[in-house]
């Protein structure tokens, strides 16, 4: 049996090409991720992993698998703690649109595989208050005070989405 998958939108005032660049470069991630880079190379196949803020990998991990800059991304995720077998990959995809002449609809959807997945309920509490705190910086310069309290935790099983 299939599980539903987390479907997410919102609507954020600002250009296309921002909220691309806060999706895919770490400089601007880790104003609202929880104080996380991404890095990857972006191009299919390559790896996406994630910084914590004191140069530490966080247990998340994936690999590209499309790319359209800056109105597409699907990555695999999976979170792989040191010395424990990861649980099966999901999938992650971001899709931009422009929504009207100054807002962008961005929505997520994170296809959760495997039955009983560990990372369930962690997906759906961690997109919402990441999403949020991305639309808070984007549009004011200021992340979420709660996502800013997971700077120094590894992502527990995406519970830090």
């Amino acid at each position: 049996m299939n599980k539903p998958d987390f479907v997410y939108a919102i609507y954020i005032a600002a250009p296309i090409e921002r909220v691309w660049a806060a999706l895919t470069q770490g400089a601007v991630s880790r104003e609202y991720w929880a104080g996380r880079e991404i890095e990857s190379a972006w191009t299919l196949g390559a790896p996406v992993r994630f910084r914590m803020a004191d140069g530490r990998y966080d247990g998340v991990q994936g690999e590209v698998l499309a790319i359209d800059p800056p109105r597409h991304l699907a990555i695999t995720w999976t979170y792989a703690a040191a010395g424990v077998t990861p649980p099966p990959p999901t999938r992650v995809t971001f899709t931009l649109e422009q929504a009207s002449p100054a807002n962008v609809r961005l929505t997520v959807v994170h296809e959760i595989w495997a039955e009983g997945s560990e990372v369930e309920d962690s997906v759906r509490n961690g997109w919402p208050a990441i999403l949020s705190s991305l639309k808070s910086y984007l549009e004011t310069g200021e992340a979420l005070d709660y996502t800013k309290r997971w700077v120094a935790e590894p992502c527990k099983g995406a519970s830090a989405a």
